[in-house]
């Protein structure tokens, strides 16, 4: 046998036999039950016709639940309502996904020059080719169903990159979208040559992604509990099979962000500042709530448009003043929705809190989510008034 050879590192990823066994294991497990090909095959069988008069979500989970159009919608459109929802909410994973992709790979770059951390690495490649195929499920039947709708676009996009806006509906301008720009270029080319720093991707990536587990469980109940699997629509499969990989993934984020970091070197003063600035743009994401899409941290105002064509669509037929009206009255008067989506919102407040309460080398703003926090039903009601009135002008 050899003499062990001396290495670069002061610390091995096999010294700490707790993180690597789980390692081990979520790997071994997310390889076995690996969904892709079922979620490829369910997406090649879809057919609008064959599920377009049906749920599928749980009822909960429609666009404007809760508001009054949706208490004044006949069945159809309540339906029309829920089938949208999927649309919406799994056009903004497709987004946060092609975010994954590349920073996936960025941080296994950082990881992968220590010793012992391929297994990291090959755990990040696997889900990089999972997230192929949930996006791929995703964008083809929402455009699908989209154009069958309406001929155009509402809440689906073409594919874009990471560095355009990742909130597909974001408060947001061209000053701002650059600033973004700089600022994930410049964290993508420090973290991949930065153990400390790509592992806290993952612990950033856990964090942006938790609020979306807890609704992801929801989504896939309604395949999980319907009385006829065989034939349940096919938008609700996919969403049983996305969030069976992305339990995995989540549990990847959590044991890279919260453990990995015990066998690398204690960060230094410039990766504290680094990692507290990726906390806190996460907060400035999920600052907002939206009574449009439960579970989505969406910027109400850059909803309006979309909306006001929905409203004036055939599906609704209002005219111009009719749509405009609703829209206040969803948006700017206090209803059953809002206050469904701001306790929604603290209830992720208090789980984003939880999550960091280990983290050693997080700053009070980021501990005590201050950002996040500073929101509420009021500040929203206000800007929404504004804004309207705005839009209404324009």
């Amino acid at each position: 046998m050899h003499p062990q050879l001396a290495q670069r590192d002061s610390k091995s990823l096999l010294d700490d036999h707790s993180t690597y066994r789980k390692l081990e294991l979520n790997k071994k497990r997310n390889y076995e039950q690996d969904h892709s090909a079922m979620m490829d095959e369910a997406t090649s069988l879809f057919v609008y016709e064959h599920c377009k008069d049906e749920y599928w979500n749980p009822e909960e989970f429609s666009i404007l639940y809760g508001t009054p159009l949706w208490h004044e919608a006949s069945t159809s459109q309540k339906i029309l309502l829920n089938q949208l929802y999927w649309v919406a909410y799994y056009a903004q994973i497709i987004s946060a996904e092609i975010a994954t992709i590349y920073l996936n790979q960025v941080s296994a770059a950082g990881l992968y020059t220590h010793e012992d951390f391929r297994i990291v690495c090959d755990s990040l490649d696997l889900e990089t080719k999972q997230e192929r195929a949930h996006i791929n499920a995703f964008k083809t039947i929402g455009e699908d169903v989209e154009w069958r709708l309406f001929g155009e676009r509402l809440f689906t996009y073409p594919m874009r990159s990471l560095f355009e806006q990742t909130m597909v509906f974001a408060d947001t301008n061209p000053a701002k979208d650059f600033w973004r720009m700089l600022q994930i270029k410049a964290f993508t080319l420090l973290s991949s040559s930065n153990a400390f720093l790509a592992s806290q991707y993952l612990l950033v990536r856990g964090l942006r992604t938790l609020n979306g587990k807890l609704i992801q469980h929801k989504l896939s109940n309604y395949y999980t509990i319907h009385p006829d699997k065989e034939n349940a629509p096919i938008p609700s499969k996919i969403s049983y099979y996305h969030f069976m990989d992305e339990s995995f993934h989540f549990n990847t984020s959590k044991i890279i962000g919260h453990e990995i970091p015990r066998s690398l070197d204690p960060p230094t003063a410039f990766e504290k500042l680094i990692i507290n600035k990726g906390i806190a743009g996460c907060q400035r994401d999920h600052f907002n709530f939206s009574a449009t899409i439960k579970g989505i941290f969406w910027y109400e105002p850059s909803l309006f448009a979309v909306l006001y064509k929905l409203f004036r669509s055939p599906h609704f037929g209002m005219s111009d003043a009719e749509a405009k009206v609703m829209l206040d009255r969803c948006f700017c008067q206090e209803n059953e929705a809002i206050h469904q989506s701001f306790e929604l919102h603290q209830t992720a407040h208090a789980s984003y809190k939880a999550y960091v309460d280990s983290i050693t080398y997080i700053d009070s703003q980021n501990r005590n989510m201050e950002i996040m926090g500073n929101n509420s039903i009021q500040k929203y009601l206000k800007h929404n008034a504004n804004s309207l009135r705005a839009f209404k002008g324009s």
